[in-house]
């Protein structure tokens, strides 16, 4: 009896559970987003429709499967800017080999090799040669683009094989479309690897020092090889869905993607600078950007606006975290 008791939650455990639940940025993000919703659903009459709602998945979905691994990219202190140029490759890829005839398999196979070939690339050059993923993923950004502009001109490829547009258009049951249950089955699989594996111990410890990760025995390069890797082959997989979606490939698909990737990752609590973050916390910030470009889009806010509103919540998810830190080293100061 005593064991038992002495085993109990005491009340002040409790309280502080709570209280760390409350103040954690997950929790701050799903109160902004049920505000947000409760906003649009009184501003627009055709908020509320399920169809609508599922529409609205099509915001974020393609863009969220690579926020996944780019969180834990970004945790381990490396970033993949070149994403969307990847995905414009992929497409290309896609395009031109259903172009000669060939079926759906092939052509989704070909979208995922182009982008888990540009994600080894990237890897390769970091790990390799020790410049900034940054600087290289910059560089590779205008590469891909370049290729892809060379290869197209000013054509539109269109003629995919019956049956693909099933990836970007299809539903699983009812209103939950291929993208969507495909977007929460890949969140399962990296909060899983992030959170439960020695992976994910490994990319914490190599973001918070990764000489410090090094010396403990940690394969940092071959382990930031791999996460390029992931994030080349979501963005193929993205890009076969996108291109799905749309039916044809253009120059320009993709194009500025790689900015509200990051604002994901970033307005999901993942901190810039490496060490810390959650994928629960990226995928609730998918949510919240998919809801807030769905709403804006029913009450006919333009694109531009939309744009200035997602470049404004980056610059203030990366300033708050500082400014923070500042005023409470300053209150530290004065005590």
């Amino acid at each position: 009896m005593e064991q038992t008791m002495n085993q109990a939650t005491t009340p002040n455990q409790l309280g502080a559970s709570w209280k760390g639940i409350a103040f954690r940025w997950e929790t701050f993000l799903l109160a902004v987003f049920a505000f947000v919703f409760v906003m649009f659903a009184m501003a627009s009459p055709y908020f509320l429709s399920v169809w609508n709602l599922s529409d609205a998945t099509f915001n974020f979905t393609e863009r969220a499967l690579i926020a996944l691994p780019m969180a834990m990219l970004i945790i381990c202190r490396e970033i993949d800017l070149s994403v969307a140029s990847t995905m414009a490759l992929a497409s290309v890829a896609m395009g031109m080999i259903a172009e000669l005839g060939a079926g759906v398999p092939a052509v989704v196979v070909i979208g995922l090799f182009v982008g888990l070939l540009c994600g080894l690339f990237n890897g390769f050059i970091v790990t390799t040669f020790g410049i900034p993923s940054i600087v290289v993923t910059i560089g590779t950004m205008s590469l891909f683009r370049g290729i892809t502009n060379g290869l197209m001109g000013n054509e539109v490829l269109n003629s995919y094989p019956a049956g693909f547009s099933y990836f970007g258009q299809g539903y699983v049951h009812w209103v939950f479309s291929f993208q969507f249950v495909l977007f929460l089955g890949a969140a399962l699989l990296f909060y899983v690897l992030l959170h439960h594996t020695n992976f994910g111990r490994r990319t914490y410890a190599i973001g918070a020092n990764p000489v410090a990760a090094e010396y403990s025995g940690i394969r940092v390069n071959r382990h930031k090889m791999i996460l390029f890797a992931a994030v080349g082959l979501m963005a193929g997989l993205a890009s076969v869905l996108l291109t799905s979606r749309l039916g044809s490939t253009r120059p320009a698909i993709a194009f500025g993607w790689e900015l509200s990737i990051v604002t994901m990752v970033v307005l999901g609590g993942v901190n810039i600078l490496g060490g810390s973050g959650s994928i629960i916390g990226v995928v609730i910030a998918a949510f919240l950007m998919g809801i807030v470009t769905f709403g804006l889009g029913l009450l006919n806010v333009p694109g531009v606006v939309m744009t200035i509103i997602i470049g404004a919540m980056l610059i203030t998810v990366i300033s708050l975290p500082i400014i923070a830190q500042r005023l409470k080293a300053m209150r530290s100061k004065r005590l």
